[in-house]
């Protein structure tokens, strides 16, 4: 089932291109309430609003939207399988996840730099979420944006359900990020990560010649990194295994580890024995 916007009256676009957006959401209530939350933001036209996956592709396949506000607990066909097909376009739309699943999910999206609501939203919320999209529209960002889509789609697990604490547990080790910044996207390969810090609700990625912030939690990241590369040293700090070069007694149960390159990090006693043993071995 699908409901189209009318027309707006002549005149009364602005002069700056209206932004196209699909919303999908089996929730009659959902749909009019986001329509209406969209409606005092002048760039932006809903081309129509669906109840279901099916409905959604036809739509797709009439005028591809520049932006797709996707549920993803849906019956029949869930967003994440509709997301799955809409990320095999070369640029795909920009999706924007609407979810009453906070936890895991949160965190999962903000892995791969994806937009997200959660259910309820307030303006304030939602005008972010549009701004940050209206800045990688401006500068194209597309293409960058469809690996960031099927970075986080391959970390899903094919089913179309999703268990209620959040997204499946991923299926392979992190291969790459996708770091949001101010109009873009960048792809950083996990390979050429040294260490990474923590740094409130994001992390530093130290690389060989400068460092890239990323919104995610030190903790969260731990869980999709490859522990045979990767070893949690303090509670704000992880390395590279190959990267330890020297340990370094500073205190009492306090130590400084010196890596290839350097740096110089923390090392708390609780980590020690696991750190020693990781350099013994090499």
């Amino acid at each position: 089932m699908t409901e189209r916007r009318l027309p707006d009256e002549p005149g009364s676009a602005s002069v700056r291109h209206p932004v196209r957006a699909l919303i999908v959401d089996d929730e009659p209530l959902a749909r009019l309430n986001l329509q209406r939350a969209l409606e005092p933001f002048a760039h932006w036209r809903v081309q129509a609003a669906c109840a279901d996956a099916a409905s959604a592709l036809a739509e797709v396949a009439r005028e591809m939207p520049q932006v797709v506000f996707l549920d993803i607990r849906m019956p029949r066909t869930s967003g994440l399988v509709l997301a799955r097909r809409l990320s095999e376009f070369p640029a795909p739309p920009f999706v924007v996840f609407v979810t009453a699943y906070e936890n895991h999910a949160v965190e999962a999206f903000e892995l791969h730099a994806l937009d997200y609501l959660i259910k309820p939203f307030d303006d304030a919320r939602l005008a972010v979420g549009l701004q940050r999209i209206e800045s990688l529209l401006d500068l194209r960002a597309e293409a960058a944006y469809g690996d960031a889509l099927r970075g986080f789609l391959a970390d899903a697990a094919p089913e179309a359900a999703l268990p209620s604490e959040g997204l499946p547990h991923t299926t392979h080790y992190l291969e790459q990020f996708s770091v949001k910044s101010v109009g873009r996207i960048d792809l950083v390969r996990v390979a050429d990560v040294r260490w990474i810090a923590s740094a409130g609700n994001y992390v530093e990625l130290h690389l060989e010649k400068r460092s890239v912030l990323h919104r995610v939690t030190l903790t969260a990241l731990e869980a999709r990194l490859d522990p045979a590369e990767f070893l949690r040293v303090h509670r704000r700090v992880i390395v590279r295994r190959r990267e330890c070069r020297s340990l370094t007694v500073t205190g009492d149960g306090t130590y400084e580890l010196r890596l290839h390159g350097g740096a110089r990090v923390p090392v708390s006693e609780r980590f020690i024995d696991q750190l020693r043993e990781s350099m013994a071995e090499r």
